[in-house]
């Protein structure tokens, strides 16, 4: 089997960041009632005019120069995103033009949450494929222009942000391995969680908008499917790799709420300083929190060679999975 490597991870966010004090004058909240519920204090806000693909072209640029590989030398651009700058075109044909990318295949995916993981799978197929393939993977969000600013149960949770890597099958110059992936989902619970914006939502030439396109959740049974499936996925991984959880180094959860990280690493065996957040000063970015977290952590120092990285995450969809990732 063709091996996929990790040759970088950049990160990018807006320069615009709320404070839970700022939300207080949006919305009836205070720092306290966030930061006990929720972990987060701070997170970013891209300004008007500012899309997925622009944050996702900046972390692309800073991914390619750390990874010393040339737009020009691209195969495949591919985009994990639940908010793109329009239904068509795909963020990954912006991004891919932005960079100066040739004539690649250029997409977007669509896994809520999961993004991440779902399109490392998907990198693996295309190398499967086609060794010779060199992938430019971008997650990238504008959450804060789904939320509903009157719902103060969602507003607060999300920000804006973008994570990039360039994968490829030479194992020369690399940062991480791949060593497996799991993806799953369960349609049946969809109505979970909603983001709005589509064609469902039916509106004509100066209708007003509703409430059914923004961001709605069930917050209290998304926490039991979030805490479960991530749980039970990382457990399976785990088994199927004849891995022990003292084998983890870190883990590298979704960025959702503090809660539902904590309760995935108490449930796994895995002691809080061997678990990373930096939910607090992001909030939750969707698919761009996990590599949001591990280029910051490789930046922080947090990793060594020949660590093994546990992540996972959880979505809309509903969509879970999990990977080990090896440095």
């Amino acid at each position: 089997m063709t091996e996929l490597y990790l040759h970088s991870f950049a990160l990018h966010t807006p320069k615009t960041v709320l404070s839970n004090d700022d939300l207080t004058r949006v919305v009836d909240t205070s720092d306290e009632w966030i930061r006990t519920r929720t972990g987060i204090s701070f997170r970013h806000k891209a300004e008007a005019g500012e899309n997925a693909s622009d944050l996702g072209t900046q972390a692309a640029l800073k991914a390619l120069e750390r990874a010393n590989v040339s737009a020009a030398d691209l195969t495949h651009v591919i985009v994990a995103t639940g908010t793109p700058d329009n239904l068509s075109p795909s963020v990954a044909c912006i991004v891919a033009a932005n960079v100066g990318a040739g004539h690649v295949m250029a997409f977007d995916i669509s896994a809520a949450c999961t993004g991440f993981i779902y399109g490392l799978s998907v990198c693996r197929a295309f190398l499967q494929a086609d060794p010779s393939a060199r992938i430019l993977f971008v997650c990238t969000e504008t959450l804060t222009r789904r939320v509903n600013w009157e719902d103060r149960t969602t507003c607060v949770l999300f920000g804006d942000g973008a994570g990039a890597m360039v994968i490829s099958a030479e194992e020369e110059g690399a940062l991480a391995r791949l060593e497996d992936v799991v993806c799953l989902s369960d349609g049946h619970a969809r109505d979970l969680i909603i983001v709005g914006g589509g064609t469902s939502c039916a509106y004509k030439k100066g209708d007003p908008v509703d409430e059914c396109f923004f961001i709605r959740m069930n917050g209290r049974e998304t926490y039991k499917y979030a805490v479960r499936n991530m749980t039970s996925i990382c457990k399976d991984l785990l088994a199927r790799n004849n891995y022990e959880i003292g084998d983890v180094a870190l883990l590298v959860a979704h960025q959702a709420n503090i809660r539902i990280v904590e309760a995935v690493g108490e449930r796994l065996g895995i002691s809080t300083d061997h678990v990373f957040t930096n939910l607090a000063n992001y909030g939750n970015t969707s698919s761009a929190s996990i590599p949001i977290a591990l280029s910051e952590a490789l930046d922080k120092g947090c990793l060594a060679r020949g660590d093994l990285v546990l992540t996972t995450a959880f979505g809309s969809g509903l969509t879970w999975g999990g990977a080990l990732i090896r440095f």
